[in-house]
């Protein structure tokens, strides 16, 4: 098999590597237009479980990957002069110069063609091939070129963002979070270089990621492409973050990220791998990983034979649900720092739980197994907060304390004092509602039952509300319920239209008060204009 590919990144470089240990006699060519020394970008993050897949994958290229990382568990939340501290977290950095030498080097010794300062601007400078991969970055020629196949939507971010690089050794994943006079800045901070590695002076590296809403940015009166004056500016804001090391710049320019996506990944002999095909946010720090395992998705796919279209379906089949669910996550994530200025009043404590779930994917639970002790100060934190707004005491609650962090961890500079009795888990504190207590923060809301007749309440909706009443929610809202007969979206639709209808759902609130602590809730509701049919 002849297979091309325009761009020689991390996506293009991992497949040549599978694909042509795993079939020798094939022929892979790359073309870069950019020469080796013309890196762009500064660290590569990689979680424990991403490594994982690269060490299946391929273990000689992975331990020449591995010998470069610099690892970390800790992510540092700087906020309104606080640092909160979390652990257990389990991330790699490596830079993108060191990743792509090891890799270039690998696919090498495979007998891969790699042609770098070769543009292939044109269909018509493509040589003869049997596949063409389009890993050529978020801004892909080849996808340009048959953009009303792969039908491609670009979503640009209103945030501005300038990537730089600084010789300070984070000993965390830092983010930090500074106010002047032209507005909030945020900063994303990681070292992926330990001192002596493989840079010329042998110095640390670290990421250095700011970022700002537009009018942010352009009220600092700063250019895009304006390195000194946004370097300047940096060590002004984010000082106490450099400790007097310099900031690097290289290419660093403001940019607004660019999430992309594609209806599909294939047309004809093409596909797209990487960026080309789909974008994460750097918050997430999944980009290089999704790119790397496309190409372990698409060799896998090509292993198992077929007509290539077919083929090309199975790959895209199996990558795409991974993919979106991790686009799914960053966009949560991207729309949290977007909107960091709605979080600026929060308690230090709280603002650091928002951010560590900001994606959603990572949980009260999740945090619980990563870092006990970090989950102890919130839930105390919660529990303090509820006896604060309800004057009530929080409820006991039996569970084993979770053990403290081991000594050789590092402490959290504003780690609290164990509390003595284990507070509840947030979901399970009160909450009060103007003069509404609610026991807990569970709410359910059902569905609608149609199972009235002529809106009325009987004996099915006393069974439905009244088990969720008793099975512990704070708060059980009853169906959609109508103001009048026309209102109904169906004749099976619950009314409040009806003395008995009144008499129906003070059955119902009567039950739940009798045997337990939920409070009751109705939705109101008019169909509208598709009421007038039933």
């Amino acid at each position: 098999m002849n297979i091309v590919s325009v761009g020689a990144g991390p996506a293009a470089l991992y497949f040549a590597i599978l694909f042509k240990k795993a079939n020798p006699a094939s022929r892979v060519t790359l073309f870069e237009r950019h020469r080796p020394q013309d890196t762009f970008g500064f660290g590569v993050v990689f979680s424990d479980a991403t490594t994982e897949n690269l060490h299946a994958a391929d273990p000689e290229s992975f331990d020449a990957i591995r010998a470069a990382f610099h690892s970390w568990d800790d992510i540092d939340v700087h906020f309104r002069g606080t640092k909160q501290t979390s652990t257990g977290h389990g991330f790699s950095g490596i830079s993108r110069a060191t990743l792509l030498r090891v890799l270039l080097g690998r696919a090498a010794a495979l007998g891969v063609e790699i042609r770098h300062g070769a543009e292939i601007a044109r269909p018509e400078d493509l040589p003869p091939a049997d596949l063409v991969l389009a890993a050529d970055g978020a801004n892909s020629v080849v996808r340009g070129w048959h953009a009303d196949a792969f039908r491609p939507t670009i979503d640009l971010r209103p945030n501005r963002f300038v990537w730089l690089g600084t010789t300070r050794p984070f000993p965390a994943f830092t983010f930090d979070f500074v106010e002047n006079e032209h507005g909030l800045w945020r900063l994303h901070a990681y070292q992926f270089e330990r001192d002596g590695a493989a840079s010329a002076e042998g110095a640390a590296r670290s990421t250095f990621i700011v970022e700002a809403r537009e009018e942010t940015w352009r009220a600092s009166g700063i250019g895009e492409t304006e390195e000194a004056a946004t370097m300047a500016l940096a060590r002004r804001l984010f000082a106490d973050r450099l400790e007097g090391h310099p900031l690097i710049a290289n290419r660093s320019h403001w940019r607004r990220f660019p999430t992309i996506t594609n209806e599909t990944w294939r047309h004809e002999k093409f596909v797209l791998l990487g960026d080309a095909a789909h974008t994460a946010h750097f918050s997430v720090g999944s980009g290089t990983k999704l790119a790397m395992e496309d190409s372990i998705a698409l060799v896998e796919a090509l292993a198992g034979g077929g007509p290539l279209q077919d083929v090309l379906a199975a790959y895209e089949a199996a990558r795409r649900p991974a993919v979106e669910s991790l686009q799914r996550a960053a966009q949560a994530s991207l729309q949290w720092f977007e909107d960091v200025e709605r979080y600026w009043t929060t308690e230090p404590l709280q603002f650091a739980f928002n951010l560590l779930t900001r994606s959603l994917r990572i949980t009260h639970e999740d945090l619980k197994t990563r870092d006990p002790a970090f989950i102890a100060d919130v839930d105390a934190w919660v529990a303090k907060e509820s006896e604060k707004q309800t004057g009530v005491p929080a409820p006991s609650f039996k569970e084993v304390a979770p053990a403290p962090k081991p000594a050789t961890m590092p402490a959290a500079s504003s780690r609290r004092a164990p509390s003595s009795r284990p507070a509840p888990p947030p979901l399970l504190t009160r909450f009060r509602l103007r003069d509404l207590l609610l026991p807990n923060r569970v709410v359910v809301s059902a569905m609608c039952q149609y199972s009235s007749k002529d809106g009325g309440i009987e004996d099915w909706h006393l069974v439905h509300l009244g088990s969720r009443a008793i099975g512990g929610a704070g708060l059980v809202m009853a169906e959609m319920t109508d103001v009048s007969a026309d209102a109904r979206i169906s004749t099976g639709c619950a009314g409040i239209y009806k003395d008995e209808h009144v008499a129906g759902w003070k059955r119902i609130v009567d039950f739940a008060h009798r045997h337990s602590d939920a409070k009751m809730g109705i939705q109101l509701g008019h169909a509208g204009r598709k009421g007038a049919t039933v």
